[in-house]
């Protein structure tokens, strides 16, 4: 399997983030159209609840899940983090795994690429876009149970999540 680079981000105050890093997967796949592949290896790997789009072009965040993202075509640029975060050029065949309170926007003016998405057990999503003042607490408490997969998206119950996630 492919080496995965980690980055860590911080709550800015808007968007929580996690303690628990965002995980890059580059090159996992070399196929013109990699969207089969991808959603055969999560739901192989028990994250289900796939579908097939591009992403929100404005910041938001899960807190109740974690995601998988991996680009069967084209190619993307993410910013991830918040507005402290980093921008990522993604191209076919790389995944990210995006922990809960992560925030995650597409800023790619164009929609010609496609993401498969997935969440560990298949668990529904929710979409934050920050945290406001009446909230705040509850949506990171909410964050803080979000249990930690038992399988990565790829590796499996063998994969580098399982590692970087203790």
């Amino acid at each position: 399997m492919q080496v995965a680079n980690t980055f860590y981000f911080k709550d800015d105050g808007i968007i929580p983030n996690s303690s628990l890093p965002v995980i890059l997967y580059k090159s996992v796949i070399n196929l013109p159209d990699s969207s089969e592949w991808l959603e055969a290896q999560f739901i192989k790997n028990n994250w289900l609840n796939n579908w097939r789009a591009t992403i929100l072009p404005y910041d938001h965040f899960h807190s109740n899940t974690h995601e998988v993202l991996g680009l069967g075509f084209g190619e993307v640029k993410l910013k991830i983090g918040g507005s402290n975060g980093e921008v990522f050029t993604l191209s076919t065949g790389d995944v990210i795994v995006i922990p809960a309170g992560v925030g995650h926007y597409s800023i790619t003016e164009h929609s010609n690429y496609q993401f498969v998405g997935g969440y560990p057990n298949g668990n529904s999503w929710d979409l934050k876009t920050g945290l406001e003042e009446g909230e705040r607490n509850t949506i990171i408490n909410n964050i803080s149970k979000v249990a930690i997969p038992l399988t990565d998206p790829l590796g499996g119950s063998a994969g580098f999540l399982l590692e970087k996630w203790k």
